[in-house]
This record gives structure tokens, C-alpha cells and sequence, in this order.
């Protein structure tokens, strides 16, 4: 198939990263498109993608978020996209809104409707805190503008399940699953179990790093916290000393950690949360909050925890009890391989040739619209 991608920005290699990338393992030649680049940030496959004009925009690719406002406008700037058999946005903002010609479809991998807009609270601190009355205004003009664009897709497909109620809920569509894809090839059990648990995850407010940090502290219990963010000063000063922060670490320090963490503490409400099922490839179970994300990754007390609410009293409960009891690796190995690459490249395959072969049928728009791949 000839088809062309449209990615929000590229400016780190993250999840949403990670899925365009198994898109172009899929699909070798297509066409990539963005808002900002910075090439080094990112590998190989992905530094080809055109940016918009926000490019040329000084600090473009360290500010990004800021540029907000105006990425609507910058995806309504470029030309049309033609001459393919399929358009293909990842989507978490306003890359769904990219331009097509007439009598192409367009199926839209949605890692979720814009947070900024349907959660600005949780996402606020995004924002510098004298530019966040006016981004509060300008929410609801973009929640407006989300639900418009959502026109703009015949297919979507949701990272979870969590995510296609949302897409229901926001824009009143039907969205099939397809879990993005994890490394299960390189994330694979090792190493010695230790007594200490960990947190992987950007240091931001809707990942609740500061709970994870609350529930340890003065704790008999040993944390490890990798990542960085707006929250990292103030948690290093409530953190106590049985919590140790390693900022920023490369593949091979990740893959040990995972490997020897008695359990991961992820108490968020996440949209999927790779690092949840990036652990479980390495036979470590989850502590994860039984909503969003962790409900497809998390069967409680086969491959982790799920607690019903985001509390310090809660989270310290499942702690106590991961340290004590002792879950199967080999079934939490097992049952993450259904997060691998190659299955998600399989399927996202075979829902964008559906999409292609449904839109060429008499009334197939309709139904597409009306039922999504079901």
C-alpha cells in the first residue's frame, strides 16, 4: 500500500514514537509528516518526516507544547496529502487534523482525545504558570475544534480500552483496540529478584509520581524512580532516604532495573503505559490503578496489583503485599508477549488494508463512519 503518516511532533522517542516506527517497519516507504523534527532525538526511520512551518520557529523543538495553539493552523497550512491509498495520523493533539485530498480514507491511531483540552487540570502544569489562565480559556475552543476535527477520520483505532471510551464519549465514534507495541525481544527475564521496587515514568502530574514518592516515604520499603519533569526538584526534597532518584537512564540500566524490581509502581490513570507492560516482558509484576491503561496490562494478583483508588493508603496495601507474596514470572512473561511488535504490526496492517478495501465498497463510507472495522 502506498500511505502516508502524520505524527503529532518528533522531538523524543517515547510510545507514541515507538508506534509510527513499527508503522514504518510495516510500510517501508511511506511518507512521514509532522509539526517539528529534532532528528538527533530520534531514530533512523523517523527523521525523514517533513515538518510544517512551525519548524523555523525559534526553541520550536524544546518548546513544542507551547506552540499549541498554533499547530491547528499549521496542519491546515500544508497541502493536501494525495496520490496514496490510505492516510494514517498518530494522533494525541492535532495530527488527525492533517489535510487529505477527496477519495482517500483516513484511519487515525488515537493514543487519546488531547488531554490539554478534556484534562487541562491534570495537565496544567505543561504550561508556565502565568501563561495557564489564558491556555484554561483556550481549552474550550479546542475542545470544540477536537470534536470538529474528529470529522476529519473514517477509522479510529485506540491504544486501549480505556482510550475507545473516550473516543465514544468525546466524538461519538466506535474505535477498535490495538495495544501499541512493546519490545518484548529485548525486554525479556534476568538477573537476580531484589526486595526493591520501582517507578519509570516522566516526573508530570497525570503519572502521579508525587503518590508513588508519598507512599514510600518513611517507608522499611526501597524505591527506585527513573525519570525526569517539572515535579523532580520537589519530590527529591519530600523524598526520604529509602528513595533514590536516577534521572534519565539508557536501555541496558532500564532492562536490569526491570529485571530486578520486586514490582513496578505505576498508580496512574495512563492512557496504555508501556512501562507497565515493558516490566511484564521481563517478568515483573505491575502495582497499577485499576482504571485507563493498567486494566488492559494488569490482571490482579496473576500479573500484578490494581488498586481501586489513588491513595497513599492504598498503594502502601499492595506494597506490603507484593513484598510478601510471590507471583508466577514465567506466566507475567507469557502473557505480555501479547504486546510484541510483530503482532502490532500485523494488525494495524490489516486494519488500514480493511479500512482500504471497506471504503471501496458501495456505501462503505457509511458504514465505516458509522461502525469503524466491526
Amino acid at each position: 500500500m502506498r500511505i502516508t503518516v502524520a505524527h503529532e511532533w518528533l522531538v523524543r522517542y517515547a510510545g507514541s514514537e515507538r508506534v509510527v516506527e513499527e508503522i514504518l517497519r510495516a510500510i517501508p516507504d511511506a511518507e512521514l509528516l509532522t509539526t517539528v523534527l529534532e532528528a538527533p532525538a530520534v531514530p533512523e526511520p523517523l527523521r525523514r518526516a517533513k515538518p510544517s512551518l512551525l519548524q523555523h520557529v525559534p526553541s520550536a523543538t524544546s518548546r513544542h507544547e507551547w506552540l499549541l495553539p498554533a499547530m491547528p493552523l499549521a496542519w491546515a497550512l500544508r497541502r493536501p496529502v494525495s496520490g496514496v491509498d490510505a492516510v494514517v495520523s498518530s494522533s494525541h493533539a492535532c495530527a488527525k487534523a492533517v489535510r487529505i485530498a477527496p477519495g482517500i480514507p483516513h484511519l487515525c491511531y488515537c493514543h487519546t482525545p488531547m488531554r490539554y483540552a478534556w484534562d487541562f487540570e491534570g495537565e496544567q502544569q505543561r504550561f508556565p504558570a502565568v501563561t495557564r489562565p489564558a491556555a484554561r480559556a483556550a481549552m474550550s475552543w479546542f475542545r470544540r475544534w477536537d470534536r470538529r476535527s474528529a470529522a476529519n477520520v473514517e477509522v479510529f483505532v485506540a491504544n486501549s480500552t480505556a482510550v475507545a471510551g473516550r473516543i465514544e464519549r468525546f466524538y461519538g465514534r466506535r474505535a477498535r483496540v490495538i495495544h501499541p507495541p512493546v519490545d518484548t525481544e529485548t525486554f525479556t527475564p534476568g538477573g537476580e529478584r531484589t526486595d526493591t521496587f520501582l517507578y519509570v515514568g516522566r516526573l508530570v502530574g497525570y503519572k502521579r509520581p508525587d503518590l508513588v514518592v508519598e507512599s514510600f516515604a518513611g517507608q522499611q520499603e526501597r524505591l527506585l524512580v527513573v525519570g525526569t519533569g517539572q515535579l523532580e526538584e520537589r519530590l527529591r526534597q519530600q523524598a526520604t532516604p529509602n528513595i533514590s532518584f536516577l534521572g534519565e537512564v539508557d536501555q541496558d540500566r532500564l532492562l536490569e532495573l526491570y529485571r530486578t524490581a520486586r514490582a513496578i509502581v505505576f498508580p496512574a490513570d495512563e492512557d496504555f503505559g508501556i512501562a507497565m507492560a515493558e516490566a511484564q516482558a521481563c517478568g515483573t509484576p505491575v502495582i497499577g490503578l485499576d482504571r485507563g491503561g493498567a486494566r488492559d496490562i494488569v490482571e490482579d494478583r496473576v500479573t500484578g496489583w490494581l488498586v481501586a483508588a489513588p491513595t497513599v493508603e492504598l498503594v502502601r496495601e499492595a506494597v506490603r503485599e507484593a513484598a510478601r507474596t510471590d507471583l508466577d514470572p514465567v506466566e507475567i512473561r507469557r502473557r505480555s508477549e501479547r504486546f510484541s511488535a510483530a503482532r502490532f504490526r500485523a494488525e494495524i496492517t490489516a486494519a488500514i488494508e480493511a479500512m482500504v478495501e471497506r471504503w471501496r465498497e458501495p456505501g462503505g463510507l457509511a458504514r465505516l463512519r458509522a461502525d469503524g472495522l466491526d
